[in-house]
């Protein structure tokens, strides 16, 4: 009975000790980067964290993985600029297949800490290496997550998703004409209400009135994706009042200065869509020759 009743016992730790790294998203083990990880996840002490991540780190222990969620812990304590000084110095002994997710950690961390040209650098070499492509490890997609559900992102979405952040950050320089641009790009691929607002907002800025008002009708009319949301239709109502309080009476379309990126760069996506390589032409991304000048 006592043999019995410590197998039972036995089985019955090993249930719970799986549960519990299910629930709270641990590994198993009990080096510094599991600590690291109870110490983020189980015990809510990012400080802790940090100190067992640098330990990690400094002895070889699941480096790539520890430095990147070190510096998604540094960004919560408001230490941004130490997360980018930390990649900066170890993603070098990271693989290269570890190099787009810390390129993305990155992506977000300059955009934390307001170093929009150094964001803009980054974003401009993801893209190139999507049109080359290289992207993906050579694959159509890859694995992600949103919302803590696994999800597989094309490179369709990714180059979307990037174009976005361009804007966003051309946004913020501010550069309205190289955002606009951009997004205008962005709408092309993969259109959503989020970067149609921005674009209404970058047209706004440039006195371009009615053209913002037919993307911020696209918004209302619930005619792109996310239009249904509560958050989006209310910043197009807003966008839409300041566009009333700048402009009462709209200029007609015909009066509106146009630019001209389109030839190139729709060429350029046709051939990044196939996914072939660039053997004639520059290496360089013709979005790139065009914003260039801003």
């Amino acid at each position: 009975m006592e043999i019995g009743a410590t197998k039972n016992s036995l089985v019955q730790e090993k249930l719970e000790k799986d549960l519990f790294h299910v629930v709270y998203k641990v590994p198993s083990g009990d080096g510094p980067y599991v600590r690291a990880k109870h110490a983020q996840l189980v015990y809510k002490d990012p400080e802790s964290a940090v100190v067992w991540f640098w330990t990690a780190i400094n002895s070889g222990d699941r480096v790539c993985s520890a430095l990147k969620d070190m510096a998604v812990v540094l960004k919560q304590l408001d230490r941004s600029e130490q997360a980018i000084e930390a990649i900066k110095s170890f993603r070098g002994f990271c693989p290269k297949n570890a190099q787009e997710s810390l390129e993305n950690v990155l992506i977000d961390l300059y955009k934390k800490c307001g170093k929009y040209d150094e964001q803009i650098v980054l974003i401009k070499r993801k893209l190139k290496s999507i049109y080359l492509g290289e992207a993906f490890n050579g694959k159509p997609t890859k694995s992600g997550r949103s919302h803590g559900k696994k999800i597989q992102v094309s490179i369709k979405q990714e180059t979307s998703r990037l174009l976005g952040n361009l804007g966003w950050a051309y946004m913020k320089k501010p550069n309205y004409m190289a955002a606009e641009v951009v997004y205008r790009k962005a709408q092309m691929i993969d259109p959503d209400t989020n970067k149609a607002l921005n674009l209404g907002y970058c047209l706004i800025k440039q006195a371009r009135y009615e053209e913002a008002y037919l993307f911020l009708q696209d918004v209302l009319q619930c005619k792109l994706s996310g239009s249904d949301d509560f958050k989006s239709r209310n910043r197009a109502e807003e966008l839409l009042l300041e566009l009333e309080s700048k402009h009462p009476s709209l200029p007609t379309l015909s009066n509106s200065p146009q630019l001209n990126f389109e030839d190139d760069f729709v060429e350029a996506l046709e051939r990044m869509m196939m996914n072939e390589w660039a053997t004639t032409r520059s290496r360089r991304l013709p979005i790139f020759e065009e914003i260039s000048q801003f």
